[in-house]
């Protein structure tokens, strides 16, 4: 049977394997895992429970994967955020193909990332096992719930993003997974919430961990801030975002400091485990690595157009080279790459940040009538830049102002410009400019194809439209 579900394992981190049948479609744990531990053994002492969840998410910090260098990477492909050196990238084309999870040119391995390397089963586990344990305390478990529902929401907001409905495993059941459908969009958002609403009242507003490393209860509260955004629930994406921000948590960093280890504007940070300790996947995969080279990912021309003169993130966070005559510019969110580390700058990679709150806000506002409110919060982003205040003033006006800054802001990062274009329905035209004759006319590339193994093993499934 096809495998679903694999482990990896990082260096020196204490990784809970959970038993499980042998055979299923969606999900599996291999027989032979090395390490294995019996659930309950896991979950029945504190230390081994604190390194089991956390064990979960160290290790996609360990690789490149859907916690750390994809969402970054192939959405901003997509979307018009960047160009590549390989301009027949299936991504950059929007002509990814339907094929086996390993096939180039396919986004199997994306879908993998989720549901193979230790997060939705391994959540899904863990949350059965913690909530069985009767050696741990209320507030452990409370923790340890939390951030798994906390992951376990992340991935299927970016599943249901990138490939519509997707298969909702929310057990170890084989027996039930071996036969789940895909689910509705509504479906799984309604889960995403549930998920996020439970996490923010179990996980604590203190951070359990040096370098916001863990999730608190802002960091779920800032995916259903987003959540609610998406779903066009303002008056609770409106709320959620003002809690966050009237904490006295976070604050808004100098652009040179908001992408350092434990800055004060990062509401969730995954900090780097591998051979560099000071480098992101982002950083490695970005950045060039000597002068007269074209890098691998630079900034499209649409992206490139829409900083306004005098943007500071233009220069704060892009960076560029010449090579034999032409200017190749690429982010510089994050400065250090393999082997090489900029000054004393010990970064980390920033999963959810606090300007995403002024502009949630600032969306929302917009959408519930408050104008001037709205406004208020995209000049604290735009102040920060160096710019000035907004001239928008109306309703349409301020949105189109905030989506601009959102490009500006969030780009090549968590694949919000990918996102964003699709939300609010500009993904047609946008990449029509941005793209030309790449972009498919009916528009179907909005969305990922599923492999094709996906449909071999799970008879009824329908393909995305156009594949």
């Amino acid at each position: 049977m096809k495998k679903m579900i694999s482990y990896a394992y990082g260096t020196g981190f204490c990784m809970m394997v959970l038993l499980s049948p042998a055979c299923n479609k969606m999900l599996e744990i291999p027989s032979n895992a090395p390490g294995q531990l019996v659930t309950g053994q896991v979950f029945a002492d504190s230390s081994t429970a604190v390194s089991g969840v956390v064990g979960m998410y160290t290790a996609a910090f360990a690789s490149g994967g859907p916690l750390s260098l994809y969402m970054s990477l192939y959405p901003s492909l997509s979307s018009d955020d960047l160009a590549t050196s390989n301009p027949s990238d299936p991504f950059y084309t929007n002509a990814l193909a339907v094929g086996n999870e390993s096939l180039q040119g396919s986004a199997g391995f994306i879908w993998e990332g989720f549901y193979n390397n230790n997060l939705i089963y391994q959540t899904n586990a863990a949350i059965e096992a913690l909530t069985a344990s009767k050696t741990l305390t209320k507030s452990l478990k409370d923790q340890l719930i939390g951030e798994c529902e906390m992951i376990r929401a992340l991935s299927y907001f970016y599943l249901v993003n990138l490939y519509g409905p997707v298969p909702l495993a929310l057990s170890t059941s084989y027996q039930v997974n071996n036969k789940l459908p895909r689910a509705p969009v509504d479906t799984v958002y309604a889960q995403i919430t549930k998920d996020l609403v439970d996490a923010s009242a179990r996980l604590s507003a203190g951070y359990p961990s040096a370098a916001r490393a863990r999730p608190n209860k802002y960091t779920a509260m800032a995916l259903l801030s987003r959540v609610y955004l998406y779903r066009g629930q303002w008056s609770q994406a409106k709320t959620t975002a003002d809690a966050i921000i009237h904490s006295g948590m976070y604050s808004l960093e100098a652009l040179d400091n908001v992408f350092l280890a434990g800055n004060q504007e990062a509401i969730w940070q995954g900090i780097p485990v591998g051979f560099y300790n000071y480098v992101t996947f982002e950083g490695s995969a970005f950045t060039p690595y000597g002068s007269g080279i074209i890098p691998q990912y630079y900034l499209n021309d649409h992206l490139k157009a829409a900083f306004e003169p005098g943007d500071q993130r233009a220069s704060g966070w892009v960076s560029s080279t010449n090579v034999n005559g032409t200017d190749y510019y690429y982010p510089y969110k994050y400065k250090n790459r393999d082997g090489v580390q900029v000054g004393s700058r010990m970064e980390g990679e920033v999963l959810f940040r606090l300007a995403e709150q002024y502009l949630i806000r600032a969306e929302a506002a917009t959408q519930l009538g408050d104008l001037a409110g709205a406004a208020l919060d995209i000049d604290t982003i735009r102040n920060r830049a160096g710019l000035p205040n907004t001239t928008a003033a109306s309703r349409d006006d301020l949105l189109a102002a905030i989506a601009h800054e959102r490009q500006v802001e969030f780009f090549c990062e968590w694949g919000h410009r990918w996102l964003d274009l699709k939300r609010t329905g500009a993904v047609g035209t946008v990449m029509s400019q941005a793209k030309g004759g790449r972009w498919p006319a009916d528009g179907h590339a909005a969305l990922y194809p599923i492999a094709y193994d996906q449909f071999r093993l799970n008879p009824g499934w329908q393909q995305n439209a156009g594949y």
